[in-house]
Parts: C-alpha cells; sequence; structure tokens
C-alpha cells in the first residue's frame, strides 16, 4: 500500500483507540474497542492448536477488521443495537473501505461477507470468540460496573455461538464458572 494511503487508513482505524465500549477494565476505565479487537485477535492467536484444519490466520484477519465500524458510529452494546443500527454502521464502513487500494477493499468484503453469513469454521469461531472475549472482560471487570441485564447475560450469552464446537462450549462454560465465582463472591 501506498505510504500516503496507508497513514490515512490508519488514521481512520486509530479512533478506535478512543472508543469506548460498555465494558471496563481490571483498573476501572473504560476498555476501548481497539483493545477488544487487540484480546480477540491475542485469543485466536492462542485458540490456533485447537483448530488444526481451521484457517486461524483468516480468523485473526478477521479479528482485526471486525469492528472497524466502530470508527463511524461508536460502540453500540450488542443488547441496545438494532438492524437500523447495523445497516448505518455497514453503509460507512462499505464507504470508507471503498476508498482503499482495490486488493484491501476486496478482501475486506469478501471477510465482511462471509462473516455476516457465519457459515464458514473461520466465521463461526471469529463470532465465538467476539462473543467470548466480551464475557471474559466483564468478568475481569468489577461488578459494580455490571448493569442488572448482564448478570443474566455474563450467564447465558455465547451459548449458541460456541455450540458447533466442543473446545468451545468448555470455554464457555469456564467463563460461566467464572461468572458463578464472581456473583457468589459479592454477596
Amino acid at each position: 500500500m501506498e505510504a500516503q494511503k496507508l497513514l490515512d487508513a490508519l488514521l481512520v482505524a486509530e479512533r478506535l483507540k478512543d472508543t469506548t465500549r460498555h465494558c471496563y477494565t481490571a483498573k476501572g476505565r473504560h476498555e476501548s474497542v481497539a483493545e477488544h479487537s487487540w484480546m480477540m485477535t491475542l485469543m485466536a492467536f492462542f485458540m490456533r492448536d485447537e483448530f488444526p484444519k481451521v484457517d486461524m490466520d483468516k480468523v485473526i484477519r478477521m479479528c482485526i477488521i471486525h469492528d472497524l465500524g466502530e470508527c463511524f458510529t461508536g460502540d453500540i452494546p450488542t443488547f441496545d443495537k438494532n438492524q437500523t443500527h447495523e445497516e448505518t454502521e455497514k453503509n460507512l464502513l462499505y464507504n470508507w473501505v471503498s476508498s482503499l487500494p482495490k486488493r484491501y477493499a476486496v478482501e475486506m468484503k469478501e471477510l465482511y461477507e462471509e462473516m455476516a453469513e457465519c457459515k464458514t469454521m473461520e466465521a463461526k469461531i471469529y463470532k465465538s470468540i467476539d462473543s467470548l472475549e466480551a464475557l471474559i472482560q466483564h468478568n475481569v471487570s468489577d461488578l459494580s460496573t455490571w448493569i442488572p441485564k448482564e448478570f443474566d447475560l455474563n450467564l447465558t450469552y455465547a451459548d449458541d455461538k460456541v455450540a458447533f464446537s466442543d473446545y468451545l462450549k468448555i470455554l464457555r462454560q469456564a467463563v460461566r464458572e467464572d461468572t458463578i465465582k464472581k456473583i457468589e463472591a459479592a454477596k
């Protein structure tokens, strides 16, 4: 990629460093979207041996780009996001992606379409990691930062997303057990 095009793309992506999510860090500040994407990418890196027949480099690419639309819309928690939000984010994202050099624009659009369809193993793993990372981050954050609906969500969210994989079901159960311990310790 031409140097100035790269700098322009990074200038847009840099917004995610200051775009906060609903989750908090262990030290009590809002997590950024960039931090969420980084942790997802690290999870995918460490899961490579669990999925030897899957293109985990593709999963890592999905994790890296999955929330770039939030450069334009900010983060809207899953439980508040609706179809209108999704369409607005997709339109703004695709407009920006179209401005990138063709090779990258084509690759990113193909990845986004695969992620949206969620039919390939790579897309299913990426989607599971996205959901699990949020649950893990909630378990790391102080319980006082949770809103009431998160007590139930942290026990049930993502069960459907991990159902295709024995490994991810085990990981989901470990996260649930951490949630139960966290809630019980606060009583």
